[in-house]
């Protein structure tokens, strides 16, 4: 491995030297053949010669003329529509090698506010000036100025050198790429399908008072992200979950591995982490980070092949709220900490369906007294889940507008699973991305600004959910997750209270209908939140 990285070093150093020496050839060749340039008019339209009107005609020597630099002379001119074509600057032009085959000053376009720019091979050539559009024939010839665009050469037999040099070079270095990552890539399969070299022991002891090496076995693929693939594997008689990160995502497994290592960081809503490996060596090195492994999945597997119930629905909801509410808040040596990149796809669901938040690759913690790193100010994240500050790049860089940001995403999860919900009065849909059916199932970052910011479109609620007065209760909530005022948005916090408060008295509405079954006396109406449908209260 390593000496194909020396060879492919060896082979770009090569390709690099023969560019270079094909384009100093065609230079060469051309300084050889083509006209010199040791002096070219003068003028300076703010100089103090201007106020004496003693500039006109003035000359200044080029000091590169005997060099291998070719030197050139350049005139700048504008066209106003008061004083027709105005001189701005006339003088020696150094990097000459824009003008090649130019012995007249002809500008060809122009750049802003009508201001032209020429430059020309030859001695006193920036003495007359003219503009020749590329669209047309005839120039226009004038004493003006103009603008600095990038000189177009065409017909030039050094352009044709220096084509023909590249190209094929080029296409060599292009495939030299593709077979390198090619042989990457299966060396990296390989990998993380057979293991053959021995692992070094996990950085973070699976109990507090075991630390010696445990063997895993990688069974099946689960999941791939941005940073890796996630693995069902078993260590001794146990299942775990092992996310597999390449070499080029160390800095990803360091980060996640640093947020789950906090001090305080256990809690029943956050995925336990277990420890961490280094396997391989070289270019083969893989990194692996182990953590409890979750037979249904993530939130976001479970909704596309199930329907949740109202009391399912309040569950999930509040425990990943209350799994936000604890990132978010500080807990003893923990500091606060936003997720960044909060969705379905990065909520497991537990046995008994409680939600437990992962993937924290892309979190950020809140250190008291200590000021964020700059990176933590980039957009990241998953495009359908970013809020309109992130979009429009107007995100404040604090604490709390990180939050703010996590809040959106929640709301979103939420009205995944409402989508989903069995307890609205009509058909259930298909399970759908949020924004999918506003922009599709992969939208640009283009076509989520224009929805989220422009148009402020969200999801829509469906007319079903609102016969429902716990649905309905509930997408209040969601809209207050993702309003387009950040500062308006819930906390994680009040978001759990909420949730709380819907799954009690779904609860109680659930133990009085019981009752009722055994008593017949009359009693006041109450509305039943797990189905929308109305029952008694039994008289006590």
């Amino acid at each position: 491995m390593a000496l194909r990285r020396n060879v492919t070093t060896v082979i770009g150093i090569a390709i690099a030297v023969v560019s270079v020496l094909a384009v100093a050839r065609g230079v060469s060749v051309k300084l050889a053949d083509g006209p010199t340039t040791t002096k070219c008019y003068f003028y300076n339209s703010g100089s103090d010669c201007e106020v004496n009107k003693s500039c006109k005609n003035q000359t200044e020597e080029c000091g590169n003329a005997q060099s291998n630099e070719m030197t050139a002379c350049f005139a700048v001119w504008k066209n106003t529509s008061d004083n027709g074509f105005v001189m701005q600057n006339q003088g020696c032009w150094d990097n000459g090698n824009d003008c090649l085959d130019r012995t007249q000053c002809i500008s060809d376009n122009t750049v802003t506010d009508n201001t032209f720019f020429c430059c020309c091979i030859g001695d006193l050539c920036n003495g007359e000036v003219s503009f020749h559009p590329a669209v047309t024939d005839s120039p226009q010839s004038t004493k003006g100025s103009g603008s600095n665009p990038t000189p177009v050469l065409t017909g030039d037999p050094l352009i044709c050198t220096i084509i023909y040099s590249l190209v094929p070079i080029s296409i060599f270095t292009i495939v030299t790429i593709v077979i390198y990552w090619m042989c990457r890539r299966y060396h990296y399969t390989s990998l993380v399908s057979i293991q053959t070299s021995e692992p070094s022991p996990l950085t973070t002891p699976l109990t507090p008072t075991a630390t010696d090496f445990q063997p895993l076995q990688l069974i099946e693929v689960k999941a791939r992200g941005r940073f890796g693939a996630v693995w069902k594997a078993q260590m001794n008689s146990r299942y775990v979950a092992v996310k597999v990160f390449p070499l080029q995502d160390r800095q990803s497994w360091i980060s996640e591995q640093e947020i789950y290592s906090l001090p305080n960081m256990q809690h029943e809503n956050i995925l336990q982490f277990l420890g961490t490996e280094k396997r391989g060596e070289g270019l083969d090195t893989a990194f692996w980070l182990i953590t409890e492994y979750h037979q249904r999945g993530s939130l976001y597997d479970y909704l596309k092949a199930n329907l949740v119930s109202w009391n399912n629905l309040c569950h999930i909801a509040e425990s990943m709220a209350r799994g936000l509410a604890f990132l978010h808040e500080p807990c003893g040596a923990k500091p606060p900490i936003a997720h960044r990149d909060f969705k379905s796809k990065n909520v497991l669901l537990m046995s008994n369906t409680t939600a437990c938040i992962a993937d924290f690759g892309l979190a950020v913690k809140f250190d008291p007294g200590k000021k964020l790193c700059e990176n933590h100010g980039q957009v990241v994240g998953t495009r359908r889940y970013m809020a309109p500050e992130v979009l429009e790049g107007a995100i404040q860089f604090n604490q709390d507008a990180f939050m703010r940001l996590d809040m959106y995403a929640c709301g979103l999860v939420i009205w995944e699973l409402v989508s989903r919900c069995s307890a609205q009065d009509g058909p259930v849909d298909e399970y759908m991305l949020p924004f999918e059916e506003e922009v599709g199932q992969a939208p640009s970052l283009e076509e989520m600004i224009e929805a989220v910011v422009s148009h402020r479109k969200r999801p829509a609620f469906r007319d079903t959910w609102m016969k429902h007065s716990g649905l309905a209760s509930l997408c209040e909530t969601i809209e207050e997750c993702w309003d387009h005022e950040a500062e308006a948005r819930l906390t994680a916090g009040c978001v759990e209270a909420r949730l709380s408060q819907l799954l009690r008295t779904s609860n109680q509405v659930i133990t009085t209908t019981d009752l009722n079954h055994t008593n017949s006396s009359t009693t006041p109406l109450i509305t039943d939140l797990s189905n929308g449908s109305t029952v008694k209260e039994s008289s006590l």
